[in-house]
């Protein structure tokens, strides 16, 4: 080894060790007789000290250095004078006696500190850089014990990992997939796995019995905070189990990363119904952190003149606590806020339930202070509480109140990023109907089990079909998901009907599973969590792109390396393809 130890390692009882570190240089300082330099590595900051009255070409030397440059001092450990109680190492310094420069460095395009002066798009250019400063390094450390700490939990219940293939069969149900040439079949088509879907049911019907992979996937999809072309999975699957055995075993995985990656213990996991969700939630993922649940108010609001609420299909509000003494500016605030593109409210109806026990709302025009008390006595307010009320098409208020929902809690300081909040939403639809295409498409993915409840309806009525499908949420933000399987040869046939397959395009698609099923495929489900989102979560970030080493940006680009980019005409020859694409220059 170039070094006897590491930039973060050394404390006051080494001192008048000689030791030998590496690292980058951070920053110098220079005193007239002194010279200082931070030398940082993956492990922390170490100091050196230089003196010119005892070496003075040493200490010349270290001022003719610049940032970055690649170092390897010899010294001895020694106490410092003045400390810095910041930095684990800020009890001592390093009297160096030898100095080698391994490389030197231009100056970085920003300064490889927390308070940089990159921004987003520079920092992902040079993202190697980046990678330099403590909290990027800090979020891949955690990503890192993560994926120990799940395969550690997942091995003790006799999970086992297989890799599945990643260039498969593309098929047309879900996000688009990205597509890769075969040069030794000309026409034909490779896709990257959306998921290890299929495969994992075959591993069941192989007799693994519990299976798991810590996975790419890869969708070609508009990209979010919580979405990138290429993705991570904690990829699942179980035989022999029923939906509760299925939230047993990784609810006790959740627990297990909570209390081993964060220290946090006593989480608990609720369960709710979709349709709950999305009655008192406005979304099937809800933030559960703090109440502020829905209450309708059609029986109360409508009939009495307001044609707002009297033309609308939904009639529903939010209470919020304590704050009855909103400015009408901050409510003309609020109103704008809702009225917004991505929110789509029209308009925005407030009460406030004084403290004194009156009413002043912006409808006193049609509604006297008695039916005013019927409204707050359904939403559960009290005096100081503040009710705000959307109208309109059932879908679309749900989700503008949901929206809402969340801006409150923000304001309001509630949604607390050290409150974790778990809960399995179940019972989804199992079907969605398109208007554009006039079919049924899976919500989840055409594998997954109707309710037995709920089989009679799947042919003449299956859009009343609920699925045995779960998701797992935590602090509004949708974890993972998965569901029991179809496992059965008939009742996959008929799901592929319902979903509009011929029966040559399901045996086209999925010839391959529906021929497995014939040698006694066994019950059997599973969950796909989102690795990213986890880690995201964990460490208290919006965005996945802070927990991958070398994250795509919004527009699905590698800055970096330049990704994508043309290629060579010989090689889409090779690949019998011709590119009709000119370039913008032509």
């Amino acid at each position: 080894m170039l070094r006897t130890h590491n930039c973060g390692e050394l404390r006051i009882e080494d001192t008048g060790k000689e030791v030998t570190l590496c690292g980058w240089l951070q920053r110098s300082r220079d005193l007239g007789g002194m010279t200082f330099i931070d030398l940082r590595d993956r492990y922390g900051i170490t100091q050196l000290a230089f003196n010119m009255e005892k070496n003075a070409g040493l200490c010349k030397q270290a001022r003719e250095l610049g940032r970055e440059f690649v170092l390897r001092a010899k010294g001895t450990v020694t106490e410092r004078s003045s400390k810095n109680p910041k930095m684990p190492t800020g009890d001592i310094e390093i009297f160096v006696t030898e100095l080698e420069v391994l490389n030197e460095s231009q100056t970085p395009p920003f300064t490889i500190e927390e308070e940089t002066d990159g921004g987003d798009d520079l920092r992902m250019k040079f993202r190697y850089l980046d990678i330099r400063r403590e909290s990027v390094r800090k979020n891949l450390e955690l990503r890192h014990q993560m994926a120990i700490e799940t395969r550690n939990y997942l091995n003790l219940q006799k999970f086992i990992e297989v890799e599945t293939p990643v260039l498969i069969k593309s098929t047309p149900e879900g996000a688009r997939d990205f597509l890769v040439p075969s040069r030794m079949h000309a026409g034909q088509f490779y896709a990257l796995p959306q998921s290890p879907q299929t495969f994992k049911q075959l591993l069941m019907i192989g007799g693994l019995d519990r299976y798991f992979q810590i996975v790419k996937c890869f969708r070609d999809e508009d990209l979010r905070a919580d979405r990138q072309p290429e993705f991570t999975q904690i990829d699942c699957e179980m035989s022999f189990v029923t939906r509760e055995d299925v939230f047993e075993t990784f609810e006790g995985l959740a627990k297990h990363l909570f209390k081993a990656v964060k220290g946090v213990e006593n989480i608990r996991f609720e369960q709710m119904s979709y349709q709950d969700a999305m009655k008192y939630y406005g979304t099937d993922k809800p933030d559960t952190r703090f109440e502020m649940r829905f209450a309708e108010l059609n029986t109360l609001a409508q009939g009495k003149g307001f044609k707002v609420f009297d033309d609308a299909e939904l009639v529903a509000g939010i209470c919020a606590e304590g704050c009855a003494e909103y400015s009408r500016k901050q409510l003309d605030a609020l109103t704008d806020w809702v009225r917004r593109p991505q929110i789509g409210a029209k308009g925005l109806v407030y009460v406030k339930y004084n403290p004194d026990g009156s009413f002043k709302s912006s409808v006193d025009k049609f509604f006297n202070q008695e039916q005013l008390q019927e409204w707050a006595e359904a939403m559960g307010a009290k005096p100081g509480d503040l009710l705000l009320i959307l109208a309109g098409e059932t879908h679309a208020t749900r989700k503008a109140l949901g929206e809402l929902r969340l801006e409150m809690g923000k304001r309001l300081g509630l949604r607390k990023s050290d409150t974790f909040s778990c809960l399995w939403v179940t019972d989804f639809p199992l079907l969605e109907w398109d208007e554009e295409t006039g079919r049924f498409y899976a919500m989840h993915h055409p594998f997954t089990a109707p309710l037995k409840d709920d089989l009679h309806l799947l042919e003449k009525e299956p859009a009343k079909v609920r699925a045995n499908a779960y998701d797992m949420v935590i602090n509004g933000v949708e974890i993972g998901g998965g569901s029991i399987r179809i496992f059965d040869r008939e009742l996959q046939e008929k799901m592929f009907h319902v979903l509009g397959f011929t029966p040559e395009e399901a045996r086209n698609q999925f010839g391959f599973l529906m021929d497995a099923f014939r040698y006694g495929a066994p019950p059997h489900g599973g969950v796909a969590f989102g690795f990213d989102r986890w880690c995201a979560l964990f460490g208290g970030s919006d965005s996945i792109r802070d927990y991958i080493a070398f994250p795509k940006n919004n527009a699905a680009r590698d800055v970096m390396i330049d990704s994508p980019s043309r290629v060579d005409p010989a090689q889409l020859q090779d690949l019998h393809l011709k590119l009709n694409i000119q370039d913008k220059e032509e």
